[in-house]
């Protein structure tokens, strides 16, 4: 992945942080999402990274990627309370919860944008498969195959669903 110059060495230390943060505590599934993310405000031009400390965006990457994924919801395999994920990084909740306000703002953050969530969540998440339909919001799930094939080639769900099932 080739990056600007002037944000490498930024990348390179919040990315440290990311990846052992979740070894110890997530698992290879989120550290993608929250390098995926990384990597996106390193793009960013100008690059939000070169100010702030690089606890505090690790930690609104992780609060980011992690609340749209569900990860304050007791019933989800991993779960943990805002203070849980913003603690190790020596950050307050509610400072990783506004600097993950702006990463969502600045990155489309949302439940509905397959890109930032989970595969292992995908299907559980029924915003991802809510399409629009003669003026009508149904699941793409349960339309006919060839309707699932165009809407995935129109970029609205992630995959087609009947071929899943195969």
């Amino acid at each position: 992945m080739k990056l600007p110059k002037e944000v490498q060495s930024i990348y390179d230390e919040i990315s440290k942080l990311l990846v052992d943060y979740s070894e110890e505590y997530l698992d290879k599934e989120y550290e993608e999402l929250c390098l995926h993310a990384l990597e996106k405000l390193c793009r960013k031009r100008p690059s939000p990274l070169k100010s702030g400390r690089s606890t505090t965006w690790a930690a609104g990457i992780v609060y980011a990627v992690g609340s749209n994924n569900f990860i304050f919801d007791k019933s989800m395999p991993i779960h943990m309370t805002a203070k849980e994920l913003a603690g190790p990084f020596g950050v307050a909740a509610s400072t990783a919860s506004s600097k993950a306000a702006m990463i969502k703002k600045m990155l489309k953050i949302d439940y509905s944008r397959a890109e930032w969530c989970l595969l292992s969540n995908m299907d559980g998440n029924a915003m991802l498969w809510m399409v629009l339909v003669n003026g009508l919001v149904v699941d793409a799930r349960m339309l006919p195959l060839e309707m699932q094939e165009i809407c995935y080639e129109k970029g609205l769900i992630p995959y087609v669903p009947a071929y899943k099932s195969r």
